[in-house]
């Protein structure tokens, strides 16, 4: 698969509990609209820095929520788990 060495590609991103965790408690805070998140859901995300030298594929993701907001993954690693990115199926 393609590396994603510039920013504005488009991967998939899978929440940890974490993440999900600090989304629903920023949109209570916040007023937000957002259909609810749980572990394991994936998102698209794009590709917003890499880092030069980067054996390890980390990257850091605007990640596109379903609903008025978004979510900031920083430093994370291609994979197939909660907390990592990979790249859209091909169809």
């Amino acid at each position: 698969m393609p590396q994603p060495t510039t920013p504005g590609r488009i991967v998939l991103y899978r929440l940890t509990e974490d993440d999900a965790r600090y989304i629903t408690q920023r949109r209570h805070h916040d007023g937000v609209n957002g259909n609810f998140v749980r572990e394991g859901d994936r998102y698209p995300a794009v590709v917003v820095r890499t880092f030069a030298g980067n054996p390890a594929d980390a990257c850091n993701l605007k990640v596109l929520l379903d609903g008025e907001d978004t979510h900031w993954a920083t430093s994370r690693h291609e994979g197939s788990g909660p907390g990592t990115w990979s790249w859209p199926e091909r169809v």
